[in-house]
């Protein structure tokens, strides 16, 4: 595709002559290609494909996130089918499910091959990857801890998706950050412990240094790539999108206690 490079070329040289054209034909590239802001239009079918390998990808890792330390808990057992209950999935999807993580299990199950087949379906998509990131790490830590099978499993699906070891890590340490805003509201009159504020700043990815509008750019990011709507349209199954919303709401009540306590005196 070259339409938005041609378009955006002629633009930028009638506004700014040959420098224009040549930034213009950069930013049309861009469009072109679908990202650095800009999203390509995904066809129906090619949501269906990609909301596919995201279901298949998410159960079938989960099945080895689960198996990694040895064995499969009863724990483990249960964080997946409250996953299945909290995406109402019919029976038939629900026994692909499980089907998936029972494969996923095996020993036989290769993380690398999953993984090629997602990068491949989805790899071009920055926010699909880090919502299959957050997903596997905020199960995986359903019970309080990150055993380091379970790191080891979870380093390796993020090498693939292209995300460094210090990006892991900070993705590790704000999903543990959200986690305790789950279910709060961001109302009430108390002011907020020190340990609140510090996971509120760690749940943003930002510090407690960081200036205000370093903190709603870092806030608006995050809402943004957990965006319910967005991320359909993207590809993302309709079934979980319920995590994303979840993720924005522990969003929302951190910011919402960082700009509360900035405000008093």
């Amino acid at each position: 595709m070259m339409l938005g490079k041609l378009v955006a070329g002629s633009l930028g040289y009638m506004v700014a002559g040959p420098f224009g054209a040549v930034l213009g034909m950069y930013v049309g590239h861009q469009f072109d290609r679908g990202v650095g802001g800009f999203s390509r239009p995904v066809s129906t079918a090619e949501q269906a494909r990609i909301s596919e390998a995201f279901f298949e990808t998410v159960f079938s890792l989960l099945g080895n996130v689960a198996k990694a330390d040895g064995r499969v808990s009863s724990v483990e057992v249960s964080q997946a089918e409250s996953l299945m209950a909290k995406m109402n999935l019919d029976p038939i999807a629900r026994r692909r499910a499980i089907d998936l993580f029972k494969e996923g299990s095996g020993a036989n199950f290769s993380v690398d091959d999953v993984m090629q087949r997602f990068m491949s379906v989805c790899g071009r998509n920055n926010n699909l990857k880090q919502q299959l990131l957050n997903c596997l790490i905020s199960l995986a830590m359903a019970d309080g801890d990150l055993h380091k099978s379970e790191q080891d499993v979870l380093r390796k699906v993020a090498s693939h998706l292209g995300f460094s070891a210090a990006l892991f890590d900070q993705f590790i340490q704000m999903i543990k950050a959200q986690s305790q805003f789950r279910g709060s509201g961001s109302g009430g009159h108390s002011r907020p412990s020190q340990d609140q504020l510090a996971d509120a700043y760690q749940a943003l990815g930002v510090l407690a240094s960081s200036s205000s509008g370093e903190i709603k750019k870092a806030y608006r990011k995050l809402m943004s790539q957990n965006h319910p709507d967005k991320l359909i349209g993207q590809g993302m199954p309709e079934d979980m999108i319920s995590l994303a919303t979840q993720k924005t709401q522990e969003i929302q009540v951190a910011y919402d206690l960082i700009i509360k306590q900035r405000k008093e005196p």
